[in-house]
């Protein structure tokens, strides 16, 4: 069984380091890292998760886009592990949008966000992926590599008015669907 530890939060230093590149994705410790991650991201409403999260200053994501309680109309994807990700632009466009983190508790703020990005990534088996992303799984993409590079969504937000109570994000939510 595999351990499912503590999220590192804001203020634990592992999130504010600048993560390392993996050099082996079949070495053993990189396999045991990716398991903790798969596991503790299934225990969570989250949509994504960075090693640093766990306390691992390693270059492994894991994008996991699914509907949940904090993310109801996210769309549905397979859990996708990412080694060493990147990404270029392929358009300036930005959006804002609301945003959370598992390591930020009960605060939501409006980001703004690249609309149309192309990844780059080494998969599990070890061979180099591409893909194009846009809306909100490319929004999770951007927030999971900031992780990897010391930063959090809170280090993206243009005014301080933008940050929510998460108590207080639910009823403006629910306010403006007329609920």
């Amino acid at each position: 069984m595999t351990l499912v530890p503590e999220i590192a939060q804001l203020g634990d230093q592992v999130l504010r380091k600048k993560a390392e590149a993996v050099d082996n994705v079949h070495d053993i410790e990189i396999r045991r890292i990716i398991d903790v991650m798969q596991n503790t991201l299934s225990t969570t409403s989250g949509v994504g998760i960075a090693a640093p999260q766990i306390g691992e200053s390693k270059r492994i994501i894991i994008i996991a886009s699914r509907p949940t309680p904090r993310y109801p109309s996210a769309p549905l994807m397979e859990p996708t592990v990412m080694i060493n990700p990147d990404f270029k632009l392929l358009s300036e466009t930005r959006e804002k949008d609301w945003e959370g983190c598992l390591s930020i508790p009960g605060i939501r703020a409006l980001v703004p966000r690249y609309q149309e990005i192309l990844i780059q990534y080494t998969d599990i088996q070890g061979g180099s992926v591409e893909a194009k992303l846009n809306g909100f799984v490319a929004r999770i993409f951007q927030h999971e590599i900031d992780h990897l590079e010391g930063k959090t969504y809170l280090d993206r937000v243009e005014n301080n008015a933008e940050i929510f109570a998460e108590s207080e994000f639910f009823k403006l939510i629910c306010d403006s669907r007329g609920n």
